[in-house]
């Protein structure tokens, strides 16, 4: 009977394809093991990449406040779609743009598949409507848009409110309570709302952010704006600085935007993977409250950034909302990765923490460093891998 089972078992162990990935869950952790075949019997080392799809430098942009201009000009700019027109607004601003129809601005997957430009939003949801027809801020449907378009909102406090008086928690936890409500999902990253206000009542307000789960707090000082990422990052109760990128006045100025290109080109030449986080409120023609890019500035800056280092450039650049970039370094500073190799035979474990629920993202890259081209085989989990071309990638979907 033992001699019966035996041949069975080999038989069984030589008919499975060498190229094959299982995932095992027990007490919310996973093993994912993948099995590749080298081309040859050259080394294979394999390792998380610092960033998604191993690109060098993550950009993080986030629009404050959740005007309109983020739906009508930036989305169908990064996306593709047609930019709107200007749009007089009831502040006396100009939440339109140039009116042209944008193709989208993609860098890839590191495998040849274009991905959109992505930012976030940070939003106050006690200040979304639906009128009147000038309004300056975002409807429900197009919050739900973005959000659905893969573009992260970040809570920013239900009013906005910043002066002597303001119930932080309050602010705090009525936002996570609507935006739940009317999206059906929880903001796991505060960003603090300025304005008016008592000297270090940021302070209470990243407490209060903390203490409602936020997992990471945007403010006045802290880690950044630019991070590296070549070695594990510090992201428990993580309080980041953001830069400002505003326009001087109403009329276009390129060097202005320059400036930033000039300091972004210097963060990609930098010899170790860099996170970097921006902001600006509105990006619609009128320089809202002095404090916005207007559209002709930030077209030109997304417009260069996708021509350096998207998918037509260097293709270096992964432009993601900070929500996704901080649960990938997460992700990436937890699992624990092994490899054994037998000739062109090489397997990859995957050692994958449970993660946090509220957590939206479950994606790693893997970076292959071999001389050989490689194969894998299909499956649901592996999005993508180069080994027939670069052959130094695989990019994994996790189950949740």
């Amino acid at each position: 009977m033992f001699l019966f089972e035996e041949m069975i078992n080999r038989k069984l162990t030589t008919s499975i394809l060498l190229f094959s990935l299982y995932c095992s869950a027990a007490f919310g952790q996973q093993v994912v093991i993948i099995k590749l075949k080298s081309a040859s019997n050259a080394k294979v080392s394999v390792n998380s990449a610092p960033l998604k799809y191993n690109k060098h430098m993550a950009f993080s942009f986030t629009v404050d406040d959740g005007y309109r201009s983020a739906f009508t000009c930036a989305y169908p700019l990064l996306n593709g779609g047609t930019v709107s027109n200007p749009i007089p607004d009831e502040y006396h601003n100009d939440s339109g743009g140039d009116g042209q129809t944008s193709a989208g601005l993609f860098y890839t997957d590191g495998c040849g598949t274009p991905v959109p430009f992505k930012m976030a939003v940070a939003l106050n949801a006690g200040i979304v409507y639906d009128k009147p027809d000038n309004r300056a801020r975002l409807s429900w449907p197009e919050v739900q848009q973005l959000y659905n378009s893969g573009w992260d909102i970040l809570n920013h406090g239900y009013h906005h409110l910043s002066t002597y008086g303001t119930d932080y928690n309050s602010e705090v936890l009525k936002n996570l309570a609507l935006v739940k409500d009317k999206l059906g999902f929880t903001m796991t990253q505060f960003v603090v709302p300025g304005g008016e206000h008592d000297p270090g009542y940021e302070h209470d307000y990243e407490r209060d952010a903390f203490a409602s789960g936020a997992f990471a707090v945007a403010s006045y000082v802290g880690v950044g704006p630019a991070i590296r990422v070549d070695k594990p990052v510090n992201l428990d109760k993580m309080i980041y600085a953001r830069d400002l990128l505003s326009s001087n006045k109403d009329s276009v100025n390129l060097r202005n935007v320059d400036k930033q290109l000039s300091k972004m080109d210097s963060l990609m030449k930098q010899p170790y993977p860099v996170w970097y986080n921006a902001f600006t409120h509105n990006v619609g023609n009128g320089n809202l409250w002095s404090i916005s890019l207007i559209y002709p500035e930030f077209k030109y800056l997304m417009t260069s950034l996708a021509n350096r280092y998207g998918k037509n450039g260097s293709d270096e650049l992964w432009m993601a909302p900070w929500q996704q970039v901080y649960e990938y370094v997460w992700l990436r500073d937890h699992v624990k990765v092994t490899t054994h190799q037998s000739g062109r035979n090489v397997t990859i474990r995957l050692e994958i923490p449970a993660i946090p629920p509220t957590f939206r993202y479950s994606d790693i890259s893997l970076h292959i460093i071999t001389d050989s081209r490689f194969t894998v085989s299909p499956s649901s989990q592996i999005s993508s891998n180069n080994g027939n071309g670069k052959h130094d990638l695989i990019n994994i979907h996790l189950n949740k």
